[in-house]
């Protein structure tokens, strides 16, 4: 699956923290927040967002472009400590 995760971190630990975790689990850092990997599992990602869990507070922001999931691109965003997941169906046409 193809990721790709855009930081907005509190502070300069979190971002400390996040990039060399990222850089752990194989992405690589694209634009300044931006880091992409093209070959992540669900199992490999699924750990990922746990240990981001662990090394962020309330104040960080994650944002996770994944495609696909079910066959679809999907949104996965950590907010005030919260994981929310939003799948980009196509639209019925009228």
């Amino acid at each position: 699956m193809f990721v790709s995760v855009v930081l907005d971190p509190g502070g300069l630990d979190s971002s400390r923290a996040l990039a060399t975790l990222l850089s752990q689990y194989g992405f690589v850092r694209i634009q300044r927040a931006c880091w992409e990997n093209t070959a992540v599992s669900e199992k490999r990602l699924h750990t990922l967002k746990k240990e981001i869990d662990r090394i962020t507070d309330y104040y960080d922001r994650v944002r996770m472009y994944q495609y696909p999931v079910n066959g679809l691109p999907a949104i996965t965003e950590l907010n005030k400590k919260k994981w929310s997941r939003c799948i980009l169906r196509p639209q019925a046409d009228s």
